[in-house]
């Protein structure tokens, strides 16, 4: 693809749902390591469930809409682990919600047909990824839901992509469609009939299709969370959970056409080649500092579908930056957030901010080099903890999900104050794939070990 100069001027913060924001501008100036959470911010204390499962605050309710096991309307079963999800406008009155599901080969009650199979039928095998055989298919993907808002129902919902491994997160495109990650790297050997440890793309359509199963493999292959797109330059950046993960760049070589393939990259803090953001006690190398911009490059990485699942590894020890379990990652307004789960002193999260360069993806960037800064780490579990999947709320606040047996949705203003927004007492499972519909009305999430997906609705602020 061949990149212009983009111009510095400010955008959207939520430009890829089509929501107002008031932008993330200051945010890390206020942000301390120990901050406790203020009173006066965000929606109240949290009330009680009478239901026991979610408490919200006062004015806020929810709705289960989908749930594992039910019949889909393509006769196939609501599969369960939900996960990352996306948002798409419909019409005024329903949003097109595409979701995740973390489901390896074998867990077959979690799958979307039947404990013994008994939905296969139903499938056109040409549209399933691995079918193992038929012994032991993969049973990750996703599934399409028609939310209506004003009967809060789901109208539609059907599974739109079949035979991957454990689908956990993703990223919308500004051409409406999702890309949905595997975590899971492996190998065509015994039942498996496919490499894995790719990106999929998945058309956002109200039509009961299943998306054809392609890879793209241009996109590397290893533990793939998230991905989030510029849409000015059509640059793609991606995480990767783990431990020792790195943060990745993908150029395309044409803008909106990932299957054409394009270059691979990874990134390094400039001048200080093989740094560790991890942060850990444990470890003996410098503490990377907190809100300090730091200038990065990308460095091309090379035998990017290695069968060893060592591109991390090989590109750290070529320089790049290693971060703690990359995990939710969403563009703003010329501006980037990711979460790192088990990143910082105590192993219970950070988030980082990166600003691209004018430049981005060019020649010329090198001018005006991208910028990265540690933007959370509080090392406090009572204000964050193992920070997941993460969004722009419609008045400029980060919304984020606790990957936890008792977690939080958490708010983090643009003053730097942390506030709850919902607490699950009724299920010891993360939060997973929170997001807004694109009229900012509704947050959808999932309670993903309980097979559940909720519309939370309330008195947000405009």
């Amino acid at each position: 693809m061949t990149t212009t100069a983009k111009p510095i001027s400010r955008r959207n913060f939520l430009q890829n749902t089509s929501v107002a924001s008031l932008g993330f501008l200051g945010l890390h100036r206020y942000v301390s390591f120990d901050r406790k959470i203020a009173p006066p911010v965000g929606y109240g204390e949290l009330i009680p469930d009478p239901k026991g499962i979610l408490n919200l605050p006062k004015g806020f309710s929810y709705t289960i809409i989908s749930k594992q096991g039910d019949l889909m309307t393509d006769g196939l079963l609501v599969p369960g682990k939900g996960d990352g999800m996306a948002t798409f406008r419909v019409d005024k009155d329903r949003t097109l919600l595409i979701r995740n599901h973390e489901i390896s080969p074998g867990e077959n009650k979690e799958g979307a047909f039947g404990e013994s199979y008994e939905h296969f039928q139903k499938i056109v095998k040409d549209k399933f990824y691995d079918f193992g055989k038929g012994e032991r298919p993969s049973l990750g993907g996703t599934t399409t839901l028609v939310y209506n808002h004003r009967t809060q129902t789901v109208e539609t919902q059907y599974l739109s992509l079949a035979g991957t491994n454990r689908n956990c997160a993703g990223g919308r495109t500004p051409w409406k469609s999702w890309l949905t990650c595997e975590e899971d790297v492996t190998l065509t050997s015994g039942m498996a009939e496919k490499d894995h440890g790719y990106v999929f793309e998945v058309p956002a359509t109200t039509k009961i299709q299943m998306a054809e199963p392609v890879p793209l493999k241009a996109m590397g292959r290893f533990n793939h969370e998230a991905v989030c797109i510029d849409p000015e330059t059509g640059i793609v950046y991606l995480t990767e959970d783990d431990s020792a993960g790195l943060i990745y760049r993908f150029i395309p070589n044409r803008k909106e056409k990932l299957i054409y393939g394009g270059r691979l990259q990874a990134l390094v803090i400039r001048d200080q080649k093989s740094t560790d953001t991890r942060n850990w006690q444990t470890l003996t190398t410098p503490v990377f500092p907190m809100s300090k911009q730091v200038e990065v490059e990308w460095m091309d990485l090379d035998n990017i579908e290695s069968p060893d699942n060592d591109l991390r590894l090989r590109g750290f020890e070529k320089g790049a930056a290693r971060f703690a379990r990359g995990e939710g990652i969403w563009f703003g307004e010329n501006e980037l957030y990711f979460a790192c789960t088990n990143g910082g002193k105590i192993a219970k999260g950070q988030i980082f901010r990166y600003v691209p360069s004018p430049y981005e993806g060019t020649i010329r960037e090198k001018e005006i080099p991208g910028k990265l800064e540690l933007f959370v780490e509080p090392n406090n579990t009572d204000v964050i903890k193992s920070c997941d999947n993460l969004t722009i709320a419609p008045w400029g606040d980060l919304i984020v999900c606790e990957d936890d047996s008792h977690p939080f949705v958490v708010g983090i203003t643009p003053r730097g104050e942390f506030y709850k927004l919902a607490e699950n007492t009724g299920y010891p499972s993360e939060f997973a794939g929170g997001v807004f519909s694109p009229d900012g009305s509704t947050y959808f999430v999932n309670i993903q070990h309980a097979g559940l997906t909720l519309a939370i609705i309330g008195p947000w602020h405009v």
